[in-house]
């Protein structure tokens, strides 16, 4: 491959392909979009991602990069010229990394005890566990700032924001209001679907949702 080619593999419902998106099109990059059916996965996805065999994976000039938040880290790195994601500042850039390290490792286990448990106390602890993830984000990480990073979108914003695909579903599922709970998260929220690379980058959540019933019932959740 000549030049800077670009080619992400992504199934739309990801939050973690989300993010690889966000970061393309806040960089102002082209790249090839290739959906892919996890059930029966392409050639392609099992050579870029021999080990995990997992969506995304972001190929440039033939050669793959997996894991979305070490994606989006790379896609900063490598177009540095470009708006950054990361800040500059090493300490800065340490805590985005925690804040998105605490993300990765607490919000989708929680969020899934929600969506695909058929045992209703558990279902209802994931509820507890989204909660407090979401008050600890908002009162420790956000607090009243605009974004993550302070004044400017950035790599943490990028880390979360996919997840709201998969909010009203965890809501309407578990019978709770995020906004209620969270309402600075929300006005976050808000202010990142402003933005035209999330907006573009985002399915719709009421799809999702549907997404998820149909599943659970083909399940025999409901």
């Amino acid at each position: 491959m000549a030049g800077n080619e670009l080619t992400l593999l992504n199934y739309w419902i990801s939050m973690f392909g989300a993010r690889v998106r966000i970061a393309l099109e806040e960089k102002g990059l082209n790249y090839e979009y290739r959906e892919e059916d996890l059930q029966n996965k392409s050639p392609l996805l099992l050579q870029m991602n021999p080990v995990h065999k997992k969506i995304p994976v972001l190929i440039h000039n033939g050669k793959p990069i997996c894991e979305s938040n070490i994606i989006v880290q790379y896609i900063d790195e490598f177009w540095n010229d470009k708006a950054p994601l990361l800040p500059s500042d090493p300490y800065e850039k340490a805590q985005a990394r925690f804040w998105a390290d605490y993300i990765d490792k607490k919000l989708y286990d929680s969020g899934r005890k929600i969506t695909w448990n058929k045992n209703k106390e558990e279902a209802e602890e994931g509820k507890k566990e989204v909660l407090e993830i979401f008050k600890v984000l908002e009162e420790r990480a956000l607090g009243d700032k605009p974004y993550f990073g302070g004044e400017n979108f950035g790599y943490v914003d990028i880390s979360l924001i996919g997840f709201y695909m998969w909010f009203h579903a965890y809501e309407t599922i578990a019978n709770f209001s995020i906004e209620a709970e969270c309402p600075k998260l929300m006005a976050w929220v808000n202010r990142c679907l402003q933005r035209k690379s999330v907006a573009k980058s985002l399915g719709d959540p009421k799809t999702v949702y549907d997404i998820v019933i149909k599943s659970r019932k083909i399940r025999g959740f409901d």
